[in-house]
């Protein structure tokens, strides 16, 4: 078992450390700039004791990659070994199915913002998660 991480990265979220506007304003720029990137946030579940926080929050991701692609890159990441369980959460509400492309869950769950948000975690949190790991593809919880 890993040592527990106990300190969170940013004790405020993304949404609480800027305002609508400069996040509205962040994600026309990066529109602009990258049209086939998808501006993510990334962030580590609160109550998180296990998972390493990660490097960054904000990702941009080539709207063609799969969420399978997308979530080998984090677990990669955060060097988490094939055993250790990982959950990637869409807007903290459930899991996207593992076949879509990021711009198919963009267009389905990007915040007002512009931005899409997915929150990670070593266990559930909702009760209607499944595990993700990389050798396996699971059911999508509920979207």
């Amino acid at each position: 078992m890993m040592p527990p991480f106990e300190k969170a990265q940013h004790p405020k979220s993304f949404k609480q450390r800027k305002s609508f506007a400069t996040r509205k304003q962040e994600v026309a720029g990066i529109r602009t700039k990258f049209p086939t990137k998808i501006p993510v946030i990334i962030e580590r579940y609160q109550r998180e004791k296990y998972l390493p926080p990660l490097d960054k929050t904000k990702f941009l991701v080539p709207q063609e990659l799969s969420m399978t692609q997308f979530v080998t890159i984090i677990r990669n990441r955060m060097s988490l070994m094939q055993s250790q369980a990982f959950y990637l959460l869409i807007n903290n509400s459930g899991l996207a199915s593992m076949s879509l492309t990021m711009a198919q869950v963009y267009n389905d769950h990007k915040d007002d913002d512009g931005f899409l948000y997915m929150t990670y975690a070593s266990q559930e949190m909702f009760g209607n998660c499944v595990e993700i790991h990389e050798e396996s593809v699971p059911i999508a919880g509920n979207v």
